[in-house]
């Protein structure tokens, strides 16, 4: 049997922990995004001793331990390394995004995040663009100025890129007209969009960021014992919380027409996990269908006394399921989110399953290298595992075959 065609939708660049002090414009540099590592005794026996800290308005503080399972090393803006990781973990082509840049690239600060921007995508252009057969980055665009973002999008997409990385959490909305500008640029060089978990609405002026508050509470769970609050909060937090952005991301898309204007563009949602994703289909559906037995003369509201009995005199009364016949679209957001949307998960069962409702095409897999909550190393067994019961034709598109039609990647006849 011909091994799968494995194409990762979530792996991370680890960028050099100098490369914006060192190519930031001047007076940028004591603001930019840099990290440093330090060495401890471990904090319990056998863990790890070295650690990074980040440096960055807004997650000033934010620290992890080495990525052990990559060997304890950091595998730092090294294309070679990265190949070698990925032939041990079967990978045949990735997809990759920022890391701890992140924080630095979708802030209230144009200028700061900007500037960011273009030297990462610069050090991408130097660095990656010779192993675009296998790795291919996507290339960061804030979006608090359009005319600067479709400058980028010209720049990086001239230079051979073809995936543009929006924020999660933009500063204006996704059913912003304005916009149209940044989807038409896309598509006139080619290039898909995708949207990366913890992206956007960083604020520089913040000591404490969102982000940055879930973070210390996390670890202050971690070592609290469970309760019956924390144990409920956690549920809230992972299973409700976690989903709004990426549902509210493909709403405001969908309900802005956007995939309906531009068919050509795919919108890649990365680690969101995609449990959510089937639940979402159907109650986009439903908000715009008439059941069956519904009365479609019901009427609700707030009557006027003073106005005319009249449809016309009595404006605050309405058909209530008038409204589900005006969707302003050919097809259903469902149809939509099949054609054009594919969301990246890593172990869920559940999305798998629920793949009939979806859409195949729907979700794609991604090992979120060299992160330690990813499955490098354990990529094949995970793979056997989730899909062992899901027909070939289908694991191949979920594991490789989707993600790779819409990057360009070359799968090899099968045989």
């Amino acid at each position: 049997m011909t091994k799968d065609f494995v194409v990762s939708a979530d792996s991370h660049v680890l960028e050099p922990t100098d490369l914006f002090r060192t190519r930031l414009p001047a007076h940028l540099r004591d603001r930019a995004v840099w990290e440093e590592d330090f060495e401890v005794e471990p904090l319990v026996e056998g863990g790890p001793r070295i650690y990074r800290r980040l440096h960055t308005p807004g997650f000033e503080g934010w620290t992890i331990s080495r990525y052990r399972q990559t060997g304890g090393r950091m595998p730092e803006g090294d294309p070679e390394r990265i190949l070698e990781d990925m032939d041990l973990d079967g990978i045949d082509a990735t997809l990759m995004h920022p890391n701890l840049s992140i924080f630095g690239l979708y802030s209230d600060d144009h200028e700061l995040s900007m500037a960011h921007a273009r030297v990462y995508n610069s050090y991408l252009v130097e660095r990656f663009l010779p192993f675009a057969d296998r790795i291919r980055p996507t290339c960061p665009i804030p979006l608090t100025d359009v005319n600067d973002a479709v400058a980028e999008i010209e720049r990086v997409t001239g230079a051979g890129f073809r995936a543009l990385l929006l924020p999660g959490v933009p500063p204006t909305t996704y059913w912003d007209p304005a916009l149209d500008r940044v989807w038409e640029a896309a598509r006139h060089a080619g290039a898909q969009i995708f949207f990366h978990t913890q992206t956007g609405g960083v604020k520089m002026k913040n000591p404490s960021s969102s982000t940055m508050r879930v973070v210390k509470e996390s670890a202050r769970q971690v070592n609290q014992p469970v309760t019956a609050k924390s144990a409920a909060e956690r549920l809230y937090t992972q299973a409700v919380l976690s989903t709004l952005v990426p549902q509210k991301l493909i709403c405001e898309l969908i309900g802005a027409g956007v995939p309906e204007r531009f068919p050509e563009l795919h919108f890649g949602l990365i680690e969101f996990n995609a449990h959510w994703l089937s639940s979402l289909v159907g109650a986009m559906d439903k908000a715009w269908t008439t059941g069956i037995g519904q009365d479609t003369d019901w009427w609700i509201g707030s009557w006027d006394d003073e106005a005319p009995a009249t449809a016309e005199g009595q404006q605050t009364m309405s058909r209530l399921f008038l409204l589900n016949e005006k969707w302003p679209y050919p097809m259903l957001p469902s149809e939509y989110v099949r054609r054009q949307f594919h969301i990246s998960f890593q172990d869920d069962p559940a999305a798998v399953a629920a793949r009939h409702i979806t859409g195949v095409s729907s979700i794609i897999w991604g090992n979120d290298y060299p992160h330690a909550e990813g499955t490098f190393r354990h990529s094949q067994e995970l793979i056997r595992t989730q899909f062992a019961d899901v027909p070939d034709d289908e694991r191949r598109a979920i594991v490789g075959g989707t993600l790779a039609g819409v990057l360009g990647f070359t799968q090899p006849a099968l045989a």
